[in-house]
This record gives C-alpha cells, structure tokens and sequence, in this order.
C-alpha cells in the first residue's frame, strides 16, 4: 500500500493527515537507514490515530513512550532490526526532565505552565505530561527543548521558576485520584451517561456536546445521541474525564445501571 493510500484509508481530517504523513516520514527513514526515529508527543487521540496507521502498514516495530509508566502524551519510538527498547531508552532516550519550583503561595496550574511554555514560541509536540505537585512542576520535554527552557522558562504567569534537569528515574508522578459513579439512565446515549458522569442535567451535557467540547474514546464528537458502551472514556474540556466501567442490568424502574471512574 502507498503512503497516499495509507493517508487515504486511516486519516479523518487534514489535521491528522499531516501528523500521520510525518509518522510516516519517520518510519520510512528507520527502514531505510536502520536508525531509531520518533514522533513529537502525542495526545491519547493522536496516539490511536498512529496505532491504527501502524497496523495497516504491516506492524512496524515501535513503541510509546512518555518519561513514565502510564504518561498521557508519548512520542511513539520506531526502532531497527538490530535495537531493542531497552537499548534505547539507555543511550538514544529522547526525553527530559525539567522541575519547576517556585514558591508555594504562587498557587500554580497546569495551564498556567503550559501557556508560559508556549508563549515562547514552543510547538505542542514538543511538550509531553505537566506534573504540578505542592510547589513544582516536572515539566517532561524532547531534549532538544532542554537548554531552551533553562535559558528562557523564568516565570509561569507573574510567579518566579527556579529549573533544574534531573534524572528521568527520579520522578514520582502523582497519584490520581478518581471517584466511583454509580447511576441509572433511560439509554446508553453519551449526553444521558456523559450528565451522570460530571453531575450535570442531560440538556447541559448535549449543550456541551454540540459545542465541541466533548471527546469520546479521543475524538472529537457532536452528536449526543452517540451510544456509549464498557471501556469507553468521556472527555469534555473544563471538566475532565470519566470511563465506563460497567453497564448492564435494568433498575426497579426499568432503567440501564452504569458505573463510571471519574478521574479528579
């Protein structure tokens, strides 16, 4: 199958067309050369996107990877005949680690480090999980980033940073905490399972389907009457995500038990 033909039969947008077609650049020069390559980071639904692409070319040997054990955006690694993951991760590893401190009142987030971090002009792919914990920030970056950000990355909105590049093996992400929703709904449509997911009434949640703000599995999704089964993950920008967990069995009144893992 051709490159066009890969693009044509696995991308969805233009958007993931291109980010494809230079994964696609990337395994191409692994092949052809025998050297590792690698993707910018990649969010959940990039990711899927890849896996796919990845399948219907015939299961290149590859690998995601985010700086840890269950990152969220990860670069996906190609590798030759001759390596092996561990090898590589040992000498050609391409990720860094940065930790941010700064003094506990300035009361930081997520978003107000990535939007200093952007604001210098860096490119999203190049940014992978933002840790805040207490008063730091593990800030978990390509490589090529790292002496950027320890000349430029001084404050994170009008509070002060002080950087410092450690050892990967010396992060602790932190704990996630989730919360076990047990509900009934009259279907399994996403705007009735997405309302007992993030407390909201049914109307709320088909408003902010249709507005965009919703993902589900990792893609974008307008149409609130879309059926959600087991395993599915909700997503709406502002409030987060939850997964279902269980559906099946009927309540006294008739209606469809589910149980979702909201994550906090």
């Amino acid at each position: 199958m051709t490159k066009t033909e890969l693009l044509n039969k696995t991308a969805q947008d233009p958007a993931q067309r291109l980010l494809l077609a230079r994964a696609l650049d990337k395994l191409a020069l692994t092949r052809a050369r025998g050297i590792p390559s690698h993707t910018g980071f990649l969010s959940p639904g990039e990711r899927e996107a890849l896996e796919g692409l990845i399948a219907a070319s015939g299961h290149a040997r590859h690998f995601f990877f985010g700086g840890y054990e269950g990152a969220e955006r990860t670069l996906c690694v190609f590798l030759p005949d001759w390596q092996e993951e561990e090898d590589f991760l040992t000498s050609d590893a391409p990720v860094s680690l940065l930790r941010a401190s700064f003094h506990e009142s300035g009361a930081l987030s997520h978003r107000d480090f990535l939007g200093s971090v952007l604001g210098l002009g860096v490119t999203r792919e190049k940014v992978g999980d933002l840790l805040v914990s207490g008063n730091q920030c593990d800030l978990l970056i390509l490589r090529e980033l790292e002496e950027f950000l320890l000349r430029h990355l001084e404050r994170a909105g009008r509070t002060a940073l002080k950087l410092t590049p450690l050892p990967l093996a010396s992060l602790t992400p932190p704990e996630v905490q989730t919360k076990l929703i047990r509900d009934t709904v009259a279907t399994l449509r996403l705007d009735a399972v997405m309302a007992g997911g993030f407390s909201l009434s049914r109307g709320k949640a088909a408003d902010f389907i249709c507005a965009g703000r919703v993902q589900l599995n990792h893609r974008d999704c307008v149409k609130p009457d879309r059926t959600v089964a087991r395993g599915d993950v909700i997503s709406c920008r502002g409030l987060g995500k939850c997964v279902v967990t269980e559906t099946g069995g009927l309540s006294k009144k008739g209606r469809i038990m589910i149980v979702l893992e909201r994550y906090l």
